[in-house]
């Protein structure tokens, strides 16, 4: 028992013998992340969750029949090849093809990767050097910037502007500043990271705005890695514009998709990128060191949904249900009277949260402390009204987190009784508001 006790206490004692990478803090791993702050477990049990951005209702049976009947085979259930399965290809290539005015080669312009993150991760992989830098508009996808890190690269910030003068914000209120942008380009600019539609703010970045963007790509020689996960939802009649249609695009453009987003499937963990061969192979040599290839029956079963899409309308059906969604939400705050910015694209939607208030002395946990007032205010509303959020000054750097604390994101990727439930419980919000 006492060589048992001293081999506890030796164990102990040797502990954090090596020190982990810089790359971990730079790269904001370490830090307790808005994920884990806002998770089910520290929340009241009945608490609605708004927050993250997954859905809770199950792909399209039709598609999860083609999971089943893949998962039957022998092959499917094997390695595929790094490129990706040969039969998704081939549908990746039927579906965008015309979208993108172009007839997309299997062999080189299409990559399938490990879902939408670890896609771009090893574009950043293959073409970063250290020191490279990267343009990243904020609010950002928090995963941007340890992709980034992790590769050795330099973020580079450029804040999305709202408008504070509009009683009912649209997305398109928040501008780029493109004198801001340009001063932002130095030489070691490398890429620029596009994001349309746009998670958190749901804007979806006009054709006028991206032809002065490509115009900046054109001129200083830069890659553009243009995130458009959320492509099929879209409202209003907005156009959504592909970056790599523009003039000259194509040539320096890596568009990146999700079947996560698209087919409501985010734990099948499926992306591609489409681009030009002489980023999508060195990208290709990269995914294949990371991953090596990515899941095989999930591959076939999102094969069968972009087969099935045009004929099904999917998308169109899918939005649809999505702009009810929004309505639910919508309607919920009007009724507040509460200031929101309403969503062109995605399935986010912006509270301005700057008039919210909670006794001086409410009793908030340390994981809040020291961070924006957003931090505070999110966690006011899931422990009061039992709605959890996202605070979106998670989505800042430092110097820019003022902008960001004005705002939570409210997910509404959800059905639509859950939705009616917390529209209602919102309602108690408004004794918490300054008017």
């Amino acid at each position: 028992m006492g060589a048992l006790n001293g081999q506890t206490k030796q164990d102990t004692a040797r502990t954090n013998l090596v020190g982990v990478a810089d790359r971990l803090e730079e790269g904001r791993a370490l830090a307790q992340d808005v994920w884990s702050v806002f998770n089910a477990a520290n929340l009241p049990a009945d608490c609605i969750n708004l927050g993250q951005g997954y859905m809770n209702f199950s792909p399209p049976q039709w598609i999860k029949d083609a999971a089943s009947e893949a998962l039957s085979t022998v092959v499917a259930n094997h390695y595929s090849h790094p490129k990706g399965r040969l039969r998704l290809r081939e549908a990746i290539r039927e579906y965008y093809s015309p979208i993108l005015g172009r007839q997309l080669d299997v062999e080189s312009e299409i990559l399938v990767t490990s879902g939408a993150n670890e896609g771009q991760y090893s574009v950043l992989t293959a073409f970063l050097n250290p020191g490279d830098e990267v343009i990243m508009f904020e609010p950002f996808f928090d995963q941007y910037l340890p992709s980034v890190v992790f590769n050795a690269g330099k973020c580079v910030y450029v804040p999305l502007h709202p408008d504070p003068t509009k009683p009912k914000p649209t997305s398109d209120d928040w501008k780029i500043d493109f004198d801001e942008l340009r001063r932002a380009i130095t030489p070691r600019t490398k890429l620029i990271m596009l994001n349309t539609p746009h998670n958190p703010i749901g804007k979806v970045f006009t054709r006028e705005e991206l032809l002065k963007i490509a115009e900046l790509v054109e001129e200083f020689n830069l890659i553009a890695m243009s995130d458009e996960v959320y492509d099929t939802l879209v409202y209003d009649g907005k156009e959504h514009v592909r970056f790599a249609t523009l003039p000259g695009m194509w040539d320096r453009t890596v568009t990146v998709e999700s079947a996560g987003k698209m087919f409501s499937a985010t734990g099948w963990r499926i992306g591609w990128l489409i681009g030009p061969s002489w980023i999508i192979q060195p990208t290709l040599a990269a995914t294949t060191r990371i991953v090596f290839c990515s899941n095989s029956p999930m591959q076939e079963a999102v094969a069968a949904g972009l087969e099935q899409c045009t004929k099904r309308r999917f998308v169109e059906t899918q939005c649809a249900e999505y702009t009810e969604r929004r309505q639910i939400l919508t309607d919920a705050f009007d009724r507040l009277g509460a200031r929101y910015t309403l969503p062109e694209g995605t399935y986010f939607l912006l509270l301005d949260i700057s008039n919210v208030t909670w006794p001086e002395d409410y009793p908030f946990p340390a994981s809040v402390e020291g961070r924006g007032r957003d931090f505070k205010a999110c966690w006011f509303i899931a422990m009061e009204i039992g709605v959890s959020t996202i605070p979106v000054s998670e989505f800042y750097c430092k110097e820019h987190v003022g902008i960001g604390e004005s705002f939570a994101r409210f997910a509404f990727c959800k059905d639509t009784d859950t939705l009616h439930k917390a529209a209602e419980r919102l309602q108690g919000l408004g004794k918490f508001m300054r008017r």
